[in-house]
């Protein structure tokens, strides 16, 4: 790309940049400075414009640049991505939005303590919460790296590296200023551009095939190099035992992660009931499977149109796949058309990357400073103060995220993705179902639930081939790797279950019956929800 086409396309970076730092400077202006205005936005989102910043903070770069590099990696294989992604807003729908809403006030750990202790229950949710959340904001830093590499014209470690700082700078930025309403805005103002631009670049897919799937899936295939193996499962999760149990285990962690994300979860407390609460799912569902639905033909698009090797030469991961589509559509990279739809690809993956990390990092700061932070000066701790300590936090979790987003920029931002969802499916989700639906369940069995699924899952992690042991992983030079699967999903999350299931059985607390009835009848009828 020529040096104009570069400035146009960081023009285009920076007017999206501006527009969002004067919605956070507008919003900073008229907050009130109260917790539930920081946390919540003071709850007044309609269904609609809280479906949208739901959709918002789940199209991530995951979404738009890791799963259709997957797809034009490995055909029909990286489309296990979208399904589980998508299925996963059932769970959400049937067992999570509306009695959340009406039990929790600004984070998972208050719906989990209504009828425990709070102390040992705030701190464990607290964390898991947390690691969560860096583990997701990890996923993005690596995908605005890999972003603005690609349109810097090279690979090199030093863009990425800035790259990774600046995203997490102004992520501080958004929400130490702008709170919850701030985050929501810029959710909303970057679901819509990621909506018509990937709705213009399925077009133009579409049209360069005259509208003939089928040819798009044949021309896919032939050069792939695999044939009609491309259109199969098992190039990528076929073969040994190993990559069988790994397919299992990561669509178990899409599926049932989703409900246990602490920035989804949070997003439920913004508006005013738990009717709205179900309504804005619906909203989010919609938009989110015509999403989804868009990154198969834009998967196989790029396999098709740009080829797999091409966009493996480019990122090893196939994180670029999109932009490298978009350049090839608008009629190449000598081409003026070909660049201005490329750096308006580039501009809309950046804008989607800093409002989902403003997002996350809005909730992992709420989770510091509403339950670790207050869990342990609750008698003492004012509002305002919280708010203090969230914003600090931001600054604390933008920099953890930072230095391992510079560690994990060769690996797939799905992929990375994948990583989060199984550690929230095996901390966060038992004990959510268990708090909100066991009527015997007790303190032990919430703070082993949650330790019980977040230990193994990291501890897995860490030893299996995504950190050591192979050329791909983190640390290709060392070899601690004794978990033979990528993803620990299919063993921590029955872990977290049973740790809870277990807890209970030897918690010698009795159950608080009246508590259990107060929750009960608040959960399912919103009588005295905040």
């Amino acid at each position: 790309m020529t040096v104009d086409h570069q400035l146009l396309a960081l023009l285009l970076f920076s007017v999206f940049v501006a527009i969002t730092l004067a919605i956070t400077t507008w919003v900073s202006r008229k907050r009130r400075g109260s917790a539930e205005e920081f946390y919540a936005g003071g709850r007044l989102f309609s269904p609609m414009e809280n479906g949208f910043a739901i959709a918002g903070d789940y199209m991530s770069a995951a979404s738009f640049l890791g799963i259709s590099g997957l797809i034009a990696l490995f055909g029909y294989d990286g489309m296990l991505y979208s399904v589980g992604f998508l299925v996963a807003w059932l769970v959400v729908l049937f067992l999570v939005a509306e009695l959340v809403r009406n039990c929790g006030r600004f984070t998972l750990a208050d719906v989990v303590a209504a009828r425990m202790r709070e102390r040992p229950v705030r701190i464990a949710t607290g964390t898991s919460s947390v690691t969560v959340s860096v583990l997701y904001l990890v996923a993005q830093m690596v995908g605005a790296g890999s972003l603005v590499a690609l349109l810097l014209g090279g690979r090199g470690e030093a863009v990425q590296a800035w790259t990774v700082i600046g995203v997490g700078a102004l992520m501080v930025i958004y929400v130490s200023l702008g709170g919850m309403r701030a985050t929501t805005w810029i959710q909303i103002v970057k679901s819509v551009l990621l909506l018509c631009g990937t709705i213009a670049l399925t077009v133009l897919v579409l049209m360069r095939f005259h509208g003939d799937f089928d040819r798009l899936l044949l021309t896919a295939a032939e050069r792939s190099g695999h044939g009609d193996a491309f259109l199969a499962p098992g190039l990528r999760y076929g073969g040994d035992w190993t990559a069988r149990l790994d397919f299992i285990s990561l669509g178990l962690a899409l599926v049932l992660g989703t409900a246990g994300l602490p920035h989804i979860l949070s997003r439920f407390f913004t508006v005013p009931t738990a009717r709205a609460a179900r309504r804005s799912v619906i909203w989010a569902i919609g938009l989110i499977g015509g999403f989804y639905l868009m990154t198969i033909v834009l998967g196989f698009g790029a396999a098709a149109i740009v080829g797999p090797e091409a966009v493996r030469g480019s990122n090893a991961a196939g994180n670029t796949a999109v932009p490298l589509l978009a350049l090839d559509l608008g009629g190449g990279a000598a081409s003026t058309g070909g660049t201005v739809l490329f750096a308006l690809v580039a501009a809309i993956a950046f804008a989607t990357i800093l409002a989902v990390v403003a997002g996350i990092t809005l909730s992992s700061s709420a989770s510091v400073a509403h339950d670790l932070y207050a869990s342990l000066r609750r008698r003492h701790a004012e509002p305002r103060s919280e708010v203090a300590v969230a914003r600090v936090a931001a600054v604390g979790i933008g920099v953890v995220a930072i230095a391992l987003g510079l560690l994990a920029r060769d690996l797939n931002v799905a992929f990375l993705v994948g990583l989060a969802f199984a550690v929230a499916a095996s901390a966060n989700l038992p004990v959510l179902l268990y708090s909100l639906f066991w009527r015997d369940f007790t303190t032990r069995g919430a703070v082993w639930a949650v330790y019980g699924g977040l230990i193994p899952a990291v501890a897995l992690v860490v030893l299996s081939p995504v950190v050591s042991g192979s050329p791909e992983s983190l640390m290709p030079g060392v070899d601690f790797q004794y978990f033979p699967l990528q993803n620990p999903g299919l063993v921590s999350i029955p872990l977290g279950f049973v740790a809870g299931w277990l807890g209970t059985l030897t918690s010698a607390e009795a159950p608080d019956e009246a508590k259990h009835a107060e929750t009960e009848v608040r959960s399912l009828t919103g009588a005295g929800a905040v």
